[in-house]
C-alpha cells in the first residue's frame, strides 16, 4: 500500500489532520485508510451481537501534550502496572515520567497521532450510568468487555487490525482495548525514529522535558518501538 504521507514527519508526530477522515455521526478521526476496514469489521461484528464504539482513535499532538502535562503536574492520576493510583507526590519526576509512559504515549511518538490506533469497546456491554475507565479488568477474563474482544482475538486480522499492546513486554503496559491497522500502521512505525522525536519536542512546552531528553534514547526502544508484532494475542 502506498501513501503520500508516509514518512511525514508532519503526520508521524500528529501535527497535521491532513491524513484523516471523520467517522461518521461522530467526533473521531481516522486515517483515511483505516476507515473502510473499520466499518467492515463493525458491521461483521454487528452480526456477532457486538456494538464496537470508538472510545479514541486520532489525537493531536496538542492533545497527547495535554494528557502528559496534566499527568506531569499531578492533575491526573499516575497508575502502576496493575492500574492502581500510585501517590503523586512521593515520586521523582523521572519516576513520574516512567509511570505516564506506562499508560500514556510521548506526544510526537504515540500510535493515535497517524489515525490508525483506536481504543475500543463494546457499547451493548455497558450498565447504566457506567463510565469506561480503560483498565485490564474491564476487558480480560470476566471483564465487561472481553467477550467483544475475544471475538476481535479470532476476526480482526481479517480487516488488517492487530495489538501492539497485547503483551507486557517491560514497556507500555498491555492494553487489549488498543487496536491498530497494520497496513498503514506499521509503514508508520518503521519510519519514526527519535531525532524526529526530539526535534518536535525541544521547542515545546512539555513538562519533564529535562528527563524526557536526558531518557530519550531508552524511552525509544522500550515504549515506541517494543510493540508486540501482528498474529500476537
Amino acid at each position: 500500500m502506498t501513501d503520500s504521507s508516509f514518512g511525514d514527519s508532519d503526520v508521524l508526530t500528529g501535527t497535521t489532520n491532513r491524513h484523516l477522515c471523520l467517522l461518521e455521526n461522530t467526533p473521531y478521526y481516522f486515517h483515511r485508510s483505516a476507515l473502510g476496514p473499520f466499518l467492515d469489521m463493525h458491521k461483521s461484528a454487528m452480526e456477532a451481537g457486538f456494538n464496537l464504539h470508538v472510545c479514541s482513535s486520532f489525537r493531536d499532538f496538542s492533545s497527547q501534550l495535554n494528557i502528559w502535562n496534566a499527568k506531569a503536574t499531578g492533575k491526573r492520576p499516575l497508575r502502576d502496572r496493575n492500574g492502581r493510583e500510585l501517590n503523586f507526590e512521593v515520586l521523582s519526576g523521572e519516576e513520574v515520567m516512567f509511570s505516564i509512559l506506562r499508560w500514556s504515549a510521548l506526544p510526537g511518538a504515540s500510535r493515535h497521532h497517524w489515525g490508525t490506533d483506536l481504543d475500543v469497546y463494546d457499547r451493548n456491554a455497558i450498565p447504566k450510568d457506567y463510565t469506561i475507565k480503560l483498565i485490564p479488568d474491564e476487558f480480560e477474563g470476566t471483564g465487561i468487555f472481553a467477550p467483544a474482544h475475544n471475538w476481535l482475538d479470532t476476526n480482526m486480522a481479517r480487516f488488517g487490525f492487530f495489538r501492539p499492546y497485547a503483551q507486557d513486554r517491560g514497556g507500555v503496559n498491555p492494553e487489549r482495548w488498543h487496536i491498530s491497522f497494520e497496513p498503514v500502521a506499521q509503514v508508520l512505525y518503521a519510519k519514526l525514529d527519535k531525532e524526529l522525536i526530539r526535534k518536535v519536542l525541544k521547542p515545546s512546552d512539555i513538562e519533564l522535558k529535562d528527563e524526557i531528553l536526558k531518557n530519550l534514547d531508552i524511552i525509544f526502544q522500550r515504549y515506541v518501538r517494543n510493540i508486540s508484532l501482528p498474529g500476537v494475542l
